[in-house]
């Protein structure tokens, strides 16, 4: 079986519906915790494909964070491989930062369930399936695209959702990968910034009630799309 590492910043943010499309696909899941493994330890050669999840830090925080250095230098070698990586926000993030784009604050929290626009290139390519489907934001930060890369899709507030670069690298912004299930945890975990945000928990978990079937089957189709393009 290919060997896909998933590195996970916080417990609850993890590859939720994502999961069992990688384990139909050949892939024998392992999760590392990147806040305090050894990542210079990591071998990257027997990784196949690259996961970074989400996180409630910012990229630009390697001062106060340093575990992002070694992060970001574990991405970077993902990508001079060629192997596939796949970056969900913070990973995102990360990504946009190895190939030499700005991240930066976006100016507000840009969280809840909203749809988002694809570009005319997002339309034909493994995120067509997400058309007019509302997906989770949780984010304060973004990223421009990086110099060869793709620019997917878009919302209102935050231009640069998502990217691509040939068919094995591929940075959301958002995030595909929730399940209702687990969505419990998301508003407990980050309850002080939500409270900070003044944003009532309520709501999201309304709203995910509503959407999250449907954003679980776009989003399992758009990544099962991306795997078999692989």
């Amino acid at each position: 079986m290919k060997k896909a590492l998933a590195l996970r910043h916080v417990h609850f943010e993890d590859l939720g519906i994502l999961e069992p499309l990688l384990q139909d696909s050949d892939h024998q899941v392992h999760y590392l915790d990147a806040t305090v493994a050894d990542l210079h330890a990591c071998a990257v050669g027997d990784i196949d494909l690259l996961i970074v999840l989400g996180g409630p830090v910012s990229v630009y925080d390697e001062q106060i964070y340093p575990f992002l250095a070694d992060e970001l230098e574990l991405v970077k070698h993902q990508l001079d491989t060629g192997k596939p990586l796949l970056g969900i926000c913070l990973g995102a993030q990360l990504i946009a930062k190895a190939m030499g784009a700005d991240v930066y604050p976006l100016g507000v929290k840009e969280i809840g369930f909203a749809p988002l626009t694809l570009t005319a290139e997002g339309r034909s390519s493994v995120l067509a399936p997400l058309a007019d489907t509302q997906v989770l934001h949780w984010h304060g930060d973004r990223f421009d695209i990086p110099k060869g890369a793709i620019r997917l899709a878009e919302t209102p507030i935050c231009s640069s959702q998502a990217f691509a670069v040939g068919n094995t690298v591929l940075a959301l912004q958002f995030h595909l990968e929730i399940d209702r299930s687990g969505f419990e945890r998301w508003l407990v975990g980050h309850a002080a910034e939500l409270s900070h945000s003044g944003i009532d928990p309520r709501a999201l978990r309304m709203d995910a009630a509503l959407y999250c079937e449907a954003t679980a089957a776009a989003g399992s189709a758009a990544i099962a799309r991306w795997l078999r393009a692989l």
